[in-house]
């Protein structure tokens, strides 16, 4: 799997090391380099003078994953064309600097369902809108960005979906699920349990669809509120909330975990203000 992602994204890249790296089974550092990352001087590589300390773990130059032919500052489109990358990730904040040529060597991933994902905010700072996208890297790349869109109609029927991806998936769950372990501190752990369940309701069909998010609901928030309270309690940061202390949380089964957050959640249930 392979990402190219800009430099303004350090920590969504690290995330992402971790995260596979649980997937795959193994806490150790991957074997050569599986991300490329980009800044405003172009590929940045072991070459870079004064490089950030942030991103000299992913800077290119070392490891049995390299790709021949790409140099210190090399450009967006020449990363593209050399890597042909799974994943496209912009965190630039730069509107349209995923171009037509950039979005046409995407054609030529190694995957399948290449993914996009524009994630810069406002609507006039994504790197590329889905019309683009689907109209120049084709009609099996998987979309995501951080400002709204309107799904893509590709003609005959078929929909290029376009995947808002938002914290209210996953805000209300970790912030409910923080309060209710009694953490001070949210941890890696914690975000990735939070991901990881969210992911869980995705199910094959969707995916072959284009679509990466489940509808919004209440039973997901109370799940991803539970995985947060069970990570917080496996990494020892959870200290108990209310008459529910840390030896009782400990204890807990998942069924119990879940009906816990459930009882503390919010219901908007307000009284009426107008009578007959």
């Amino acid at each position: 799997m392979f990402l190219v992602i800009f430099s303004a994204g350090i920590g969504v890249l690290n995330m992402a090391k971790k995260a596979i790296s649980r997937m795959c089974g193994s806490n150790e550092s991957f074997e050569g380099n599986q991300f490329w990352l980009i800044d405003k001087d172009g590929l940045i590589t072991k070459e870079r003078k004064d490089i950030d300390p942030a991103a000299a773990p992913f800077a290119c130059g070392y490891g049995s994953e390299e790709v021949k032919g790409l140099k210190e500052g090399a450009s967006l489109l020449e990363v593209v064309k050399k890597v042909k990358p799974h994943v496209l990730l912009g965190l630039s904040g730069v509107g349209g600097i995923f171009n037509k040529e950039v979005l046409r060597a995407m054609k030529h991933s190694d995957s399948c369902r290449p993914a996009i994902f524009a994630m810069s905010n406002p609507t006039k700072n994504a790197e590329c809108t889905p019309k683009d996208a689907f109209k120049y890297a084709g009609e099996n790349i998987i979309f995501a960005s951080g400002s709204p869109f309107e799904n893509v109609d590709l003609g005959n029927g078929k929909v290029g979906y376009v995947n808002q991806a938002n914290n209210m998936y996953l805000f209300p769950g970790i912030g409910l699920g923080a309060l209710l372990s009694g953490a001070k501190h949210i941890s890696d752990g914690m975000l990735q349990a939070a991901a990881e369940c969210l992911a869980s309701y995705i199910t094959d069909e969707d995916i072959k669809k284009g679509v990466i998010f489940p509808s919004i609901s209440r039973h997901i928030t109370i799940q991803v509120g539970a995985a947060v309270v069970h990570a917080a309690v496996a990494d020892d940061l959870a200290e108990g909330h209310g008459d529910v202390d840390i030896k009782q949380l400990s204890h807990m089964s998942k069924e119990e975990i879940m009906e816990y957050v459930a009882r503390n959640m919010w219901y908007p249930i307000y009284s009426p203000l107008v009578h007959d």
